[in-house]
């Protein structure tokens, strides 16, 4: 009964301890709750049942032109198999519609007129925005020293002495993208370049990929490697031709939500992942991996005929990969006492990566020195308790707003989760820590054709599902309030963040 295939490799026979159940009391200002026993839960959530989703939302994505992207039919099917299973085991769904728009890149070409243009995702690449403009380029409030601190174009006094018509090159920093990109054009620019800062790593000094949020741009904003902006800065009289055309769609899509029928309202635990692929492919790392896990959970917790004492709301967001706009809404649509009503954030994005590390967000800031609202922290430690028992090691990673816990922190909701990793680079310390090969990407099939049910570890996979069930179960079953919830604060959390999605925003 524990073991369902050979491909059960480990359950964690583990019971909240009563150190943790304290952590949560005394963050809270409560008692110490009873400690959680999720053993059964993890035996019953195996990565035979989680490998069954993950093949039905792959022959989903083969059945509709080889995608799952919010707004087609292969999204539709993939909300609809989890809805007819999570009804059938007794769960109250609701299917929430909503719309937007999204820019998809038809062409793009950049460079100095007469000579060998940019090559396009390699050299640069189109944040939002269709033109043409052929015209002088002007640095804007520079920065290329060591630190190179820049607030390049961040206020619209950057711009004293921009003659109109030119084109704006900005520096990575400080301030969003889209302040910098409505600042130029305020100013009169007829294309932005805005190269990568120069202040640290990869992330930092190659190709980035940008988005400016909800600023649908008239003139063409691309983005480029900080090599290439010190290079333009520094040839003056410089002209260049920058042609970018966008398509613009509507989309209309949904989030598909799940709740428990017993437990308390007050004390909601929302444990999510985003259902939809990018365009380029299946998805089924991400994120069928996520969600797969957290359907199998769900379903497993009916099955054993678990009440939970706080109403656990399982939800499947779409539009993520457009900008986290199905979690951004859900928030966005939330009263008042539904705010105060939600207790904590469990978030699930990319859990069986082939080359994985096994990443917790930062929930107490110790390690990136950017913390969740407070009761983050509490989900971290969780977390690392939990693989502590298990003898697994884990990393922090930061929460730097890239998937969909951002609406909920900005609220001021607790919030935390999980992450194997995508196009990052697995250093030689991590292969030395968890396997793997070190100089390859986490993912090397990251928002590609080939992220298929071949692209996931079942190793990751298994471990990372029953983490899922123990923090899921772990939340739906103490009886104090996680700090920033029993107050209720529905107050913004500094925006001040780097990712939407898989673009970043500043």
């Amino acid at each position: 009964m524990h073991q369902r295939s050979a491909l059960r490799t480990r359950t964690v026979a583990f019971t909240a301890t009563a150190g943790l159940a304290a952590s949560v009391a005394i963050a809270a200002g409560a008692q110490a709750a009873t400690p959680t026993d999720t053993t059964d839960l993890q035996e019953a959530v195996t990565v035979d049942g989680v490998l069954e989703h993950l093949q039905a939302l792959q022959g989903i994505a083969d059945a509709n032109g080889g995608t799952r992207q919010a707004g087609t039919s292969g999204h539709v099917d993939s909300v609809y198999y989890m809805k007819d299973l999570l009804d059938a085991a007794g769960y109250e769904t609701t299917i929430q519609p909503f719309s937007y728009q999204r820019q998809t890149l038809v062409s793009a070409e950049w460079g100095v007129p007469g000579e060998t243009p940019y090559e396009l995702d390699t050299d640069y690449y189109p944040m939002e925005g269709s033109g043409t403009a052929n015209a002088a380029v002007t640095p804007v409030d520079l920065s290329l020293g060591d630190p190179a601190a820049s607030t390049s174009g961040c206020e619209f006094d950057d711009f004293a002495g921009f003659t109109a018509g030119d084109i704006a090159l900005l520096q990575r920093g400080a301030c969003s993208f889209e302040q910098k990109a409505l600042n130029a054009i305020d100013a009169g620019a007829t294309g932005v370049i805005i190269f990568n800062q120069g202040n640290g790593g990869i992330d930092r000094t190659g190709m980035f990929y940008g988005t400016l949020g909800e600023t649908v741009a008239e003139i063409p904003v691309i983005s480029t490697t900080f090599d290439i902006g010190v290079a333009l800065s520094e040839t003056p009289g410089l002209t260049m031709l920058l042609d970018v055309e966008m398509l613009t769609e509507d989309v209309d899509t949904m989030n598909l939500l799940a709740d428990t029928p017993t437990g308390r309202t007050d004390r909601t635990v929302v444990v999510g992942g985003h259902l939809d692929s990018v365009g380029e492919g299946p998805g089924i790392n991400d994120n069928g991996s996520g969600t797969a896990a957290i359907l199998e959970t769900a379903l497993q917790m009916a099955a054993l005929g678990i009440e939970p004492e706080n109403r656990v709301r399982f939800a499947f967001w779409s539009g993520e990969e457009d900008g986290l706009l199905g979690s951004e809404y859900y928030v966005s649509q939330l009263s008042k006492s539904e705010l105060k009503g939600t207790s904590v954030n469990l978030n699930f994005d990319m859990v069986g990566s082939p080359n994985a590390v096994n990443f917790v967000y930062d929930g107490d800031g110790d390690a990136f020195g950017l913390s969740g609202p407070t009761g983050s922290d509490v989900v971290e430690d969780v977390f690392t308790s939990f693989f502590d028992a298990a003898g697994a090691p884990t990393t922090a990673t930061a929460f730097d707003g890239r998937s969909d816990y951002l609406g909920f922190i900005e609220a001021g909701i607790p919030a935390g989760g999980l992450f194997t990793g995508a196009e990052g680079i697995k250093s030689e310390e991590e292969a030395a820590l968890y396997g793997g090969t070190a100089g390859l990407a986490y993912d090397p099939c990251y928002h590609a054709a080939c992220d298929t049910i071949d692209n996931v570890s079942t190793a990751t996979l298994d471990i990372m599902s029953d983490a899922i069930a123990h923090a899921t179960l772990t939340f739906a079953d103490t009886t104090s309030a996680v700090s920033g919830t029993a107050k209720g604060k529905a107050k913004g959390h500094s925006k001040d963040l780097e990712f939407l999605g898989s673009h970043a925003v500043r």
